[in-house]
């Protein structure tokens, strides 16, 4: 009975999935898709869980900052999207077993110290009023409410105060050419979907990613057939890029560049 339920909550959470990817995503020409916020919606309440004695509370008030530009392409939509990334985060929570103190709320507001593709989501666990105190979630923790940066090219996760920050301009020196990775980070494969796109058998559709960090770039390998090398060496996790370091996917050798 237990699994069946268990299945249940997961098709709901799936059809409401689709749905966020499907006819709202592809109205979207925002960098922020409503999925890509779903999805970091629930890694925040899966992230900030309480546990009590006997039940594990998570937020239920969230606040989404977009930049300018992705705030004003949901114009006309907003609601409907919020509606259902609170059904999302609904089924999570049941499917997970957690407790939220009411129904999930979440607000959209503009940042304008965001860049477009980045969004930050701050989460809190709310005391509603009236609730009886044997039902009250216990008092959160200092990492309750931290805002927390993300950009969906690169889903790089870093605090709101390091928003401003940006890390020198890097280039990637591959096949004679010369080209600039995106301040938000670029994926590089041989699917067209990718912002680098390399014309190699052995390379895979999306193979690896450059993320903008606090102190520069980081090179991960997307789970790739052949795998990455830094400058000889396998990349396993997120590897700090430095000038002039060779980075080899399948036959393809690129070399990083900043400036």
């Amino acid at each position: 009975m237990g699994l069946r339920k268990m299945n249940l909550l997961k098709s709901v959470e799936t059809t409401i999935a689709n749905l966020l990817e499907g006819a709202f995503g592809r109205a979207f020409r925002s960098e922020v898709r409503p999925m890509e916020l779903a999805r970091k919606l629930a890694r925040e309440m899966d992230e900030h869980r309480t546990v009590s004695v006997s039940r594990v509370y998570v937020p239920n008030e969230y606040s989404v900052y977009l930049s300018p530009e992705d705030r004003a392409r949901y114009d006309g939509v907003e609601e409907e999207v919020i509606d259902e990334l609170s059904a999302y985060l609904l089924e999570h929570a049941r499917r997970e077993d957690l407790v939220l103190a009411s129904h999930p709320h979440i607000a959209f507001h503009t940042d304008e110290r965001l860049a477009l593709g980045e969004f930050g989501i701050q989460a809190l666990l709310v005391r509603p009023e009236g609730q009886s105190e044997e039902r009250q979630p216990p008092d959160e923790s200092d990492e309750h409410g931290k805002t927390m940066i993300y950009s969906t090219s690169a889903r790089l996760a870093r605090p709101l105060e390091e928003a401003g920050r940006r890390p020198p301009r890097a280039l990637l020196a591959v096949e004679g050419r010369r080209l600039v990775v995106p301040p938000t980070g670029a994926t590089i494969g041989r699917s067209r979907d990718c912002d680098i796109v390399l014309e190699d058998s052995g390379v895979s559709r999306r193979h690896a990613e450059i993320r903008p960090a606090a102190d520069g770039w980081t090179l991960e390998d997307l789970g790739s057939t052949n795998g990455v090398l830094l400058n000889g060496h396998k990349v396993t996790g997120a590897q700090q890029l430095s000038a002039g370091d060779r980075v080899e996917l399948g036959s393809t050798e690129i070399v990083f560049e900043v400036g």
